[in-house]
């Protein structure tokens, strides 16, 4: 069985871009190590046009920050029907927002 193509998606432009060069390129390796063909996407602007191009079977979302961690990407991941790891769009969208994540935990009685 052929193992799928993975976009490992890593930078991005948020302030934690140098954290995720870093985290990405070691997911990118390990992936490698163990067959599977890898495309690293320095996400930018143009990341539906890229993602596009590349069609991958699958999309490891290593960004930090806006947009990897507040729900952009995984809306276009969404959109574009790319399966991919990381929460979904309102669970990343919720938790960048900690006023509203307390407010959420608090109707759920979680103190």
């Amino acid at each position: 069985m052929t193992k799928p193509h993975v976009a490992v998606l890593y930078g991005g432009w948020s302030a934690e871009r140098e954290v995720s060069l870093a985290s990405g390129a070691a997911c990118a390796d390990a992936l490698e190590s163990r067959g599977y063909r890898v495309t690293r996407v320095d996400v930018g602007r143009d990341i539906a046009l890229r993602l596009a191009e590349l069609k991958p079977d699958v999309a490891l979302n290593v960004t930090h920050g806006r947009p990897g961690e507040d729900g952009t990407l995984a809306g276009i991941l969404e959109v574009m029907q790319i399966p991919y790891t990381h929460s979904g769009v309102m669970a990343s969208a919720v938790a960048m927002d900690k006023a509203m994540a307390k407010k959420i935990m608090a109707a759920a009685g979680v103190p």
